[in-house]
This record gives C-alpha cells, sequence and structure tokens, in this order.
C-alpha cells in the first residue's frame, strides 16, 4: 500500500484574517502540511526558501510584490514550486497575468472551502485548476496569440532551435543564467546547454557576442 504524500504548503497573504482562515481549514487535511505563514515583506522570499514547501498558496499582491519579481525569485531556488492564488475576483486581465508569471492554481474568493482544498491538492497532485468559466478565457488568449503576426526571430536562420531563441531574447536583457531558468522554469544546467550550444552554432565567444550576432543578423534581414 503506497503512502499518501504530503503536500507542504506555505501560505503568503497580506491579510490576516485570510491567513488564519487558510490555516485553520488546510490544518484539517490529513494530506496537507503547514510549513510557513508570513505577510509580505522585503525578506517573505527567505522565509519562503528557508520552509522549501512545494505549494505556495498566496493572494493577488503577489502580483505585484516587489515589482512582479516575487514568483520568479522563488522558482529557481525551488524547482517543484507550484503556486496557488486565492481570494481572487473573477477578472480575465489579473487572471491571465497569474498564469504568465507561473501559477497553476487559481481560486476565487467566493470559493467554498471544499473547492480551496479540492484545488491545492489538484496542483499538488501536478494538475492546473481555475474555475470553469475562466478556461474559455485560456483558450480565447491562445487562440488570439496565434492569430498575431510571427515577431521576426532571434537567429531561426542561424540554425537557432525556438527554445534557443528564446534564451537569446532573454540573454539580451542581461538575465543570469539562474534567472532565465527561473523564467522559463527550466534547471540552470539545462540553461547552460543551451547557451554552449548557441555560442557553438553562431560562433560566438561569449554571451554578448552572441546577442550582437544575432541582432545584426535581424536588422539586415529587416533590411532585406
Amino acid at each position: 500500500m503506497s503512502l499518501q504524500k504530503i503536500a507542504d504548503v506555505f501560505l503568503l497573504a497580506e491579510n490576516r484574517l485570510l491567513r488564519e482562515a487558510l490555516v485553520r481549514l488546510l490544518s484539517k487535511c490529513g494530506d496537507i502540511r503547514i510549513v510557513g505563514t508570513h505577510p509580505y515583506s522585503r525578506t517573505v522570499h527567505e522565509e519562503v526558501i528557508a520552509a522549501q514547501p512545494n505549494i505556495l498558496v498566496l493572494d493577488s499582491s503577489g502580483l505585484a510584490f516587489p515589482r512582479a519579481q516575487l514568483i520568479p525569485a522563488l522558482q529557481a531556488p525551488i524547482p517543484e514550486l507550484r503556486m496557488v492564488m486565492v481570494d481572487m475576483e473573477s477578472d480575465e486581465g489579473t487572471f491571465l497575468r497569474a498564469v504568465r508569471q507561473g501559477v497553476v492554481g487559481y481560486v476565487l474568493k467566493d470559493a467554498s472551502a471544499m473547492e480551496v482544498v479540492a484545488t491545492i491538492r489538484a496542483v499538488a497532485a501536478g494538475e492546473a485548476a481555475c474555475p470553469a468559466p475562466l478556461f474559455i478565457t485560456l483558450f480565447r488568449s491562445v487562440a488570439e496569440q496565434a492569430a498575431q503576426p510571427a515577431a521576426f526571430s532571434w537567429g531561426a536562420d542561424l540554425g537557432l532551435s525556438r527554445r534557443e531563441q528564446q534564451m537569446v531574447e532573454l540573454l539580451s536583457e542581461r538575465l543570469t543564467n539562474k534567472e532565465i531558468a527561473a523564467r522559463l522554469h527550466l534547471s540552470e544546467q539545462t540553461v547552460k546547454n543551451h547557451v554552449h550550444h548557441i555560442l557553438r552554432k553562431v560562433g560566438a565567444p561569449n554571451r554578448s557576442a552572441a546577442v550582437e550576432l544575432c541582432e545584426l543578423n535581424r536588422s539586415r534581414a529587416s533590411l532585406a
């Protein structure tokens, strides 16, 4: 008989009443363990990293604190971390922002206790969960993106794969391997391997040179 997997949950919310209500609710679940609870602060990411949860339950303040960089800052040191947002309005824009930042569970503020627990359990099991009416928002967003003209690629004609082109774009933002890994939900070693392949394919000695070569190639193609 297999042992029941425990979801280690860290609660991050500005509202103290919300945090306390979630603690009372989740503490009753045998398959959920609270490993930390905290309001937002300048050092809150350190608290989360020290607790090493696999589920982070947060409110909408996580989209803006600080400058929408909290989630990427946590994903690199805790690669298996999955995020659930609670106490949310049924707003399509907020929902899509949350999804783009890596949130895979979304709970509206009028959800029942059972719905909150079910969402956390689903995310802990490797699934995504959101209220049924918001599924159409995801489908519409993907369809709209597919209908838009593709931006000129970063080095497709230099032999770079789509993932490598994506890497070059992030390298152009002067991101570190760790930051790129967090942005793309990859391991640092995978990012290092991609960067190595990019340098070899474009014949560049370093990252900056690779970006310059791709930018030059893009400029030439746009003038052709």
